[in-house]
């Protein structure tokens, strides 16, 4: 696994072990298994025991009004029995996210799970969900948590990257994030526009934020733009992000 983060502080050493094993295990299943079945199914699996402390197994008991919440939850665990926002648009690709839906939600009930706030583990678990999901995952990058993604397969990251809790990359148009570069905690970039008479005609545009580039804190980036390497959008009181 990746040694860039030595020097930040770490768990004690049996829980180190348990996360590192625990990451190996997940990059190992998603590395030999592609089918969007079989990652349905390790997704869920993993799920029913973070959420609910149990293997998955055993029927619901679909017929009782009372359990109906706790089955609405036990289902929902399932990506099979979810629908993701991207799947409403037209110009997904079904085959490529197909193989990622799983993915893009165990990413999502990752971080909203009791443990998702886990600073030391999220980094790691969503750097090893990235490798499987983007079009490229470089090294030492770091994603904070709430990050929302739309496709996923049409985002760039090279290495070193630092991209700060909740913000949003819309990556239908594609979108790459140059080294080193830095995107402040609820920024925003876009790869789509919206026609101004018709909201659903979309003009997918790729946006590209250059190496060592910084978008500040609840920056937007709209589709198309290049941001030259270096540079910064937004602003920074006092320098920081």
């Amino acid at each position: 696994m990746d040694n860039s983060f030595n020097s930040s502080p770490h768990p004690a050493p049996e829980a180190e072990e348990v996360y590192r094993r625990w990451i190996h295990f997940l990059d190992e299943e998603f590395t030999r298994h592609h089918l969007p079945e079989r990652r349905a199914e390790i997704v869920r699996d993993q799920l029913y025991q973070l959420y609910l402390g149990r293997p998955h197994g055993g029927k619901l008991n679909l017929t009782l009004t009372s359990e109906l919440p706790g089955n609405v939850l036990s289902l929902s665990l399932d990506p099979e029995n979810v629908t993701l926002e991207a799947e409403h648009f037209a110009d997904v690709d079904p085959a490529e996210f197909a193989a990622r839906k799983p993915l893009l939600w165990f990413w999502q009930m990752f971080d909203r799970s009791p443990i998702g706030t886990n600073h030391w583990l999220g980094i790691r678990f969503r750097c090893m969900l990235g490798r499987h999901i983007f079009a490229r995952m470089g090294a030492g990058v770091k994603i904070h948590h709430g990050v929302d993604l739309s496709f996923g397969y049409n985002l760039w990251i090279d290495d070193g990257v630092t991209i700060r809790h909740g913000v949003r990359l819309n990556d239908r148009g594609g979108i790459r994030l140059g080294k080193g570069a830095v995107i402040g905690s609820f920024a925003r970039i876009y790869s789509q526009t919206h026609g101004a008479e018709d909201y659903n005609k979309v003009t997918l545009a790729s946006t590209e934020i250059g190496a060592g580039a910084r978008i500040a804190s609840h920056a937007i980036v709209l589709a198309g733009q290049r941001v030259a390497a270096g540079a910064s959008v937004g602003s920074f009181p006092g320098e920081s992000l």
